[in-house]
């Protein structure tokens, strides 16, 4: 049972732990609720991670595999001057947006000209598989930076679902409890402080009584 608070035992005061009650457990649905809606946006979006993280690990996964092989058949120096060509140029821009009071970042790929070539160097000298890795990894870029704002929302959003459920915890455990128990302690002492006052009354009036006997 929670340890009622040290207050007078007041009719004031009384009103005055009633009012913080009824505020206290208009707190806890709405702070439960929004936990409950976080925890279903941050599974949504855990699902979305994952099937990210899924089609990102392939495609790399494929990419370094034909990497290898343009190893296997180009000689060192034609691979070094293949991929330190200029490549194409594309910008981020950062930005944030709220989900339930939690700011989570937002990335964009700004591309410079869409009708540019992936490829940073001519093909006459360069394998498929070449090709086919810098492709991959140029096509990669969007979802690379998406599996990142994903991930990093999933992180802010299980931070906040913890404060919320320790805040619900504590208004529901602690809180709560304490003021139904100070709300029982007072209501208590103030029938028994009425109690005593009509008792008193009582024996003045009988007093009273037998001295006009």
């Amino acid at each position: 049972m929670a340890a009622a608070l040290h207050v007078n035992p007041t009719r004031m005061e009384l009103t005055r732990i009633k009012r913080r009650l009824v505020t206290a457990r208009r707190g806890h649905k709405l702070l439960k609720d929004k936990r409950d809606e976080m925890v279903r946006q941050f599974i949504l979006l855990v699902r979305e991670n994952a099937k990210l993280r899924k089609e990102v690990e392939r495609e790399l996964k494929g990419a370094l595999a034909d990497f290898a092989l343009a190893r296997a058949v180009m000689d060192n120096q034609t691979l070094e001057e293949a991929v330190l060509y200029p490549a194409r140029s594309a910008g981020i821009v950062l930005g944030e947006r709220n989900v339930l009071s939690v700011h989570v970042p937002t990335i964009t790929v700004v591309q410079n000209s869409e009708k540019d070539s992936a490829l940073p160097y001519g093909l006459a000298e360069t394998s498929a598989d070449l090709d086919d890795a810098i492709a991959t990894m140029a096509r990669l870029l969007p979802k690379l930076l998406r599996l990142a704002e994903t991930e990093k929302t999933c992180d802010l959003l299980a931070d906040e679902i913890e404060k919320t459920r320790r805040r619900v915890n504590a208004l529901e455990y602690v809180m709560i409890p304490q003021f139904e128990e100070t709300i029982r302690f007072i209501s208590m002492k103030l029938d028994e402080n009425e109690r005593g006052s009509l008792t008193r009354l009582m024996k003045v009036k009988d007093m009273i009584a037998e001295r006009q006997a």
